[in-house]
């Protein structure tokens, strides 16, 4: 950032204080101020705007300090436990082959963290350490607002206010473990969709480009700007570029705020430090980055300006490292020369922890060492008079936190950021944009499921081939929709891992306000929609004519419709399904096992006046039901057309083998006995009376169809509301 504009920041900030303006300025008036001497700084026509120019080693004093107080604390889980207790009297219950006293299960209470209190500032690299279980990526958690209300007591204040979720999902970003990115697309295509997603409209394409080339060249990303991610079948960028774009799209919005939880797990020494050395220059930009660590290596303790070691969730130090040698060495314990001074602490932290009275003394000495440290440097932090709203404020005006750029003034800091940085329709662009473009890359997804539709299709052709109107014919017709229906359904399974994979993508970027949920659930569906549409063409058009199917060209459109139709319910139920069930093999387990039961209850293995009237609320709810309907109403729904004539109605008896001549003899008798008659060419079956022996009289084909067009909206709204009551489990 040009000084010009620091010093510019820091007068109008002395201009407020003095009281020439108004004690709270507005977001309007600091915008204003700043873009005008930014004008006449450096002539510059856009709005104030940094894209993360401060130089790693900058000494510019920062007139806009944010701090970020946590204070006691405290978070406890339940969990259950096995314990033995033995029998009164020396009796003993006898389990298996040994003697044992009886099991119960007792619930009890385990503390995570037990009053934690700390601080972090602007520009500080703050990192949280401790042995596995010690309650690390806990307390960041905590501070992340990824804990569920009420179980978290104590209290977090930015600035001296208390911080609401609303907020804080706006100012801050939080970084997950594990490496969430959609393969196929390249890092810059990465970055540029997470910019599109957290920067607001009234940036233009050319400055997004601007941000994203300088995020890459920040993160070190300039030589794998092209690569795509990879995953296991596609090669791509290496592990530690994987974690620094993991981390580029979380900052693209510069955030005041950054969590991250173990950034550096799982990567070698020198993708660590690069990592690191990366989160060092986010954090003098005026960030406040707070990460858990494992067991930082000797360059790395260099970048760090503040720790945190837990143990068993109470901290037991908390400070600089270079106050580690004094702290240790107060408490007892000097740290030999030439060790590392964080192995050293955990090993000690693990040493003490083994000990009957455990880390209580130093927990305790912590308290004190800080009481004393405070008592001589004093206990209040700078904040050049700026509440939270002026500071963000001012930090707006400076390019900080820029997907709240365009929002609105109001009357307290929650107001001022806009929940979305962008409206539904743009929100659903762009999801829908990227979707293509990762499925684009990878046709064989769609190929295998486009030769598995047309496979059964060529199978179903060959097999029921140009049918005629006689009763085998119209048995066999009756089989052929009941399988082509079922079909449908069962190709449709292949959905149930596309949200399963994208999961905790959508977790992590609608936890912090990415995009609404209802824009990914809208996008999702429009998605899906040219593909099955070629699916339904394919299959439609292979099996129509093949079969010998009735109702010329409008039968065949209404055909095809009634298998997209299909195809839409069947994916939006295995949607569905997706959003409740976690694995991949249970949720195939669940979907085929369903569709069974809807193929059962659809009419064809039973009509629907034969279905025990216990059973009869599955044959509604059946999605086979409608669609297999639909075509059998649009095949018989001719009044005129004859599948039975004269002694065409012995073909289904025993006495089909026998000869015409007593055939013909039999029509008599029975035309004698009716008194009607009845020759070899009087139709006794038309489609009608088909449809009534099937049971099909309670909607018209065209409801049948809207029905299950119903049904699979129906399912995408459950899908929604799925997302939107897990997303309230904060945690992963």
């Amino acid at each position: 950032m040009p000084r010009v504009v620091a010093e510019n920041v820091e007068d109008s900030l002395a201009f407020y204080q003095r009281g020439q303006m108004a004690a709270s300025p507005s977001l309007g008036e600091l915008l204003k101020y700043v873009g005008d001497i930014r004008k006449e700084g450096n002539g510059d026509e856009t709005p104030a705007h940094r894209v993360l120019e401060m130089s790693e080693t900058s000494n510019e004093p920062r007139a806009l300090p944010f701090v970020l107080k946590f204070n006691n604390l405290t978070y406890s889980v339940k969990v259950r436990s096995k314990m033995a207790i033995p029998s009164l009297f020396g009796r003993r219950e006898r389990l298996g082959d040994s003697s044992v006293g009886s099991e119960h299960l007792f619930s009890r209470s385990k503390v995570l963290l037990n009053d934690i209190s700390g601080e972090a500032r602007d520009g500080e690299l703050v990192a949280v350490l401790g042995a596995s279980g010690s309650g690390k990526s806990t307390l960041i958690d905590a501070l992340a607002n990824r804990i569920a209300k009420g179980s978290l007591k104590g209290t977090v204040t930015l600035n001296g206010e208390q911080l609401e979720s609303r907020l804080l999902k706006v100012i801050s970003a939080y970084v997950m473990q594990d490496d969430l990115l959609f393969p196929m697309l390249t890092v810059e295509e990465t970055l540029m969709f997470a910019a599109e997603f957290r920067l607001p409209r009234t940036f233009s394409k050319s400055k997004k480009k601007l941000r994203v080339q300088a995020l890459i060249d920040q993160l070190g990303l300039r030589n794998a700007a092209k690569t795509v991610i990879g995953d296991e079948g596609h090669r791509g960028v290496s592990g530690g570029e994987r974690r620094r774009v993991s981390i580029g799209i979380d900052i693209i919005h510069d955030p005041i705020i950054l969590f991250l939880d173990e950034p550096t797990s799982g990567l070698d020494s020198t993708s660590a430090y690069m990592v690191v050395k990366v989160l060092q220059r986010i954090a003098q930009s005026g960030s406040i980055v707070m990460m858990s660590v494992h067991q930082p290596s000797y360059r790395l303790l260099g970048l760090l300006d503040r720790l945190l070691f837990l143990s068993r969730g109470q901290p037991v130090y908390n400070g600089s490292p270079a106050d580690l040698p004094l702290f240790f060495s107060d408490f007892g314990r000097p740290i030999p020369d030439k060790e590392n001074r964080t192995e050293f602490a955990l090993d000690l932290i693990r040493e003490l922890e083994g000990t009957p009275g455990g880390t209580k003394r130093l927990v305790e000495f912590n308290k004190t060492w800080l009481d004393r440290k405070q008592s001589l440097n004093g206990n209040e932090t700078p904040t050049h008079g700026l509440t939270l709203k002026e500071a963000i404020s001012a930090s707006i005006s400076r390019g900080k936190l820029v997907s709240g750029a365009g929002a609105n003034n109001g009357t307290n800091p929650t107001a001022m950021v806009p929940t979305f940085a962008n409206p539904m329709w743009m929100e659903m662009a762009v999801l829908s944009k990227r979707s293509f473009t990762n499925s684009r890359r990878m046709p064989e997804l769609f190929g295998i499921r486009l030769a598995a539709v047309t496979i059964t299709g060529f199978i179903l052709a060959t097999v029921f081939w140009n049918l005629d109107n006689s009763p085998r014919g119209v048995q066999e017709r009756l089989g052929f929709f009941a399988f082509a229906m079922s079909t449908t359904f069962y190709t449709c399974a292949d959905a149930l891992p596309v949200f399963l994979q994208e999961r905790y993508i959508f977790m992590r970027e609608t936890a912090y306000n990415a995009y609404r949920r209802s824009s990914y659930v809208l996008s999702h569906s429009l998605v899906s929609i040219p593909s099955l549409i070629f699916l339904s063409l394919a299959f439609a058009a292979i099996t129509f004519w093949a079969v010998g199917l009735a109702g010329g060209v409008s039968g065949f459109l209404f055909y095809f419709f009634v298998i997209l139709a299909s195809f839409w319910a069947g994916s939006s139920f295995v949607t569905f399904l997706s959003g409740v069930v976690p694995q991949v093999m249970l949720g195939y387990t669940i979907v085929v096992a369903i569709l069974a039961y809807f193929l059962l209850f659809s009419g064809f293995f039973i009509t629907r006046d034969r279905i025990p009237g216990y059973w009869i609320w599955f044959h509604y709810l059946s999605l086979v039901k409608y669609p297999y309907e639909a075509v059998l109403q649009n095949e018989f729904d001719d009044p005129i057309k004859c599948f039975i004539r004269g002694t065409q109605i012995f073909d289904n008896s025993p006495l089909a083998a026998v000869d015409n001549t007593v055939k013909a003899k039999l029509l008599q008798s029975m035309s004698g006995s009716l008194g009607v008659n009845i020759s070899g060419s009087t139709c006794l079956t038309t489609g009608v009376d088909i449809l009534k022996q099937q049971g099909i009289t309670d909607l018209s084909k065209w409801g049948c169809l809207w029905v299950t067009v119903a049904w699979g909206f129906f399912f995408r709204v459950l899908f929604y509301l799925c997302l939107l009551v897990g997303s309230k489990n904060k945690r992963r």
